[in-house]
């Protein structure tokens, strides 16, 4: 366990980060010329979007494509060979192996690079459609005709897609999503030369939020001004940039740890790492060459995929239990004098503040909002009915309403009270780790409170344990790992002696 903290502390790329905002552009690079285009991105939906629309058009082609033959080709008719026909034709487009980078930033825009990503695989598939019927014996001529169809089908609906979205790509609100957004560190002239080169050559792809520095006239803001932009505005990557007069690659690590706590992949020119970096991957950016310091820990395509999850999984729920929380929101009521549900604030993802819903468990008159004082075992606030619903677990159940509001997640790092202390201090004040949690939504239940984290949080060493947990988690995620923990819950945690 201990392994994780130390690799979190040495910055090790493995455990990312992500999120701030384009800042004012200083006078050194305001004026910006036309980019020249001639860098690419890879944005980590858009491939996967695009490949599942090809997927979904060549489908919708197929089945117009065999209407069309069984009405105007009378003298074969809609026969099973045909049908076998489209159907290989469709699954070899589909899996016929991508060219993948004909669909970075801004290429997959550009007429002869989807050509040159579309027509492989176009004509694989009427080839197939052509293969399978001479196998099933049918005369050359009529092959070729039914071939033909399906390739005009297939290319009419393509190139409709494509247009389509080419338009969609191009429009403003579209290019400022997809565009990477870009804070350099530094305040030297190493620092200005690149971010010129952005602001310049790279704009169809980057976008530069500014230069930040503790040190220097010359820039947007300070390390702190970074970190605190991070949890109000959005950026995807941070370069360290400056000279070696300026500080060698320990002054990358004290850099690198200060942004622990943001979501940003963070990058570091390799001039400047001298020492035990050989195993580090280097990651071209535009055309610099730069080692991987930290990565997020999930992309915008991991986002999506987990908000699925959460939204399907968490509405089911909802449905599912809806007589216990009417009869446990009774059982309240008639226990003691108050609201049903109790809201408290936590910090959350980005280190945000939102508000928790929880069934009241408590005395309304001794409810503590804050979590100045933790709960303990034989707590006199806690009502009968608290006592109970405690012990199960259940008095958690209202935060569905959490996930389905997108300030949750079904799984994740428990979100604690601000005020919440272990060992006499804050938590992030016992811990420096412990900001690095919130680079992820926080969750219901997680990998801590399934091997035993949970309950009171007395010392620091209850704070490292539970911590260090939540970082494997975050280092380990995956879907499948998340129905794991949602099993294990309901196996381990319902009963869990540490629960009151």
């Amino acid at each position: 366990m201990s392994e994780a903290l130390r690799q979190l502390k040495n910055g090790e790329p493995d455990l990312s980060l992500s999120a701030i905002g384009e800042s004012k552009v200083h006078r050194p690079y305001r004026n910006r010329p036309v980019d020249d285009g001639g860098f690419s991105y890879r944005h980590p939906v858009l491939p996967q979007v695009v490949v599942l629309s090809d997927a979904l058009c060549v489908c919708l082609a197929v089945v117009a494509c065999i209407a069309w033959q069984g009405v105007h080709d009378m003298s074969y008719g809609l026969s099973g060979a045909l049908l076998l026909a489209n159907i290989m034709a469709a699954g070899a487009f589909i899996l016929f192996p991508r060219n993948v980078p004909l669909l970075d930033i801004p290429d997959v825009t550009r007429l002869s690079a989807q050509l040159r990503y579309l027509l492989p695989p176009v004509i694989f598939g009427a080839a197939v459609f052509c293969i399978v019927l001479l196998m099933l014996s049918w005369p050359v001529a009529a092959t070729l005709r039914m071939g033909a169809d399906w390739l005009v089908f297939v290319a009419i609906m393509l190139v409709v897609e494509r247009t389509i979205g080419t338009y969609v790509l191009n429009t403003d609100a579209m290019a400022h999503r997809l565009v990477r957004r870009v804070a350099i560190i530094g305040s030297g002239m190493e620092a200005t030369q690149m971010a010129t080169r952005i602001n310049t050559r790279m704009t169809r792809v980057f976008r530069l939020a500014g230069i930040f520095d503790d040190k220097g006239s010359n820039v947007d803001g300070t390390i702190e001004d970074l970190v605190q932009r991070a949890r109000e505005d959005g950026i995807d990557a941070v370069i360290m940039s400056f000279s070696p007069e300026e500080g060698g690659q320990q002054h990358v690590m004290d850099e690198l740890w200060r942004l622990r706590g943001m979501l940003a992949d963070v990058y570091v020119v390799p001039t400047l790492m001298t020492e035990d970096c050989h195993g580090w991957p280097v990651e071209r950016f535009g055309p610099f060459s730069l080692t991987v310091l930290q990565r997020r820990p999930l992309n915008e395509w991991d986002m999506m995929q987990k908000r699925a999850f959460d939204l399907t999984v968490g509405a089911l729920l909802l449905f599912a239990l809806s007589p216990v929380l009417l009869l446990v929101a009774l059982a309240i009521k008639l226990d003691s004098r108050g609201p049903v549900l109790f809201c408290q604030p936590r910090q959350g993802f980005n280190n945000l503040y939102f508000n928790v819903f929880k069934f009241r468990s408590m005395y309304t008159d001794m409810s503590d909002r804050d979590a100045a004082r933790q709960t303990s075992r034989t707590d006199p606030r806690v009502t009968r009915v608290g006592r109970w619903i405690r012990r199960l677990s259940i008095d958690e159940l209202p935060q569905l309403l959490n996930v389905l509001r997108g300030e949750m997640s079904l799984v994740g790092p428990r979100p604690h009270a601000p005020q919440t202390r272990a060992g006499g201090q804050l938590l992030h004040e016992a811990m420096e780790e412990y900001v690095a949690r919130h680079r992820v939504q926080p969750g219901i239940t997680g990998w801590a409170q399934i091997n035993g984290s949970r309950g009171e949080l007395v010392t620091r060493d209850d704070l490292r344990r539970r911590v260090v947990l939540d970082l494997e988690y975050i280092r380990a995620w995956s879907i499948w790992l998340d129905i794991k923990i949602i099993f294990l819950t309901i196996k381990r945690e319902i009963f869990s002696r540490n629960a009151f």
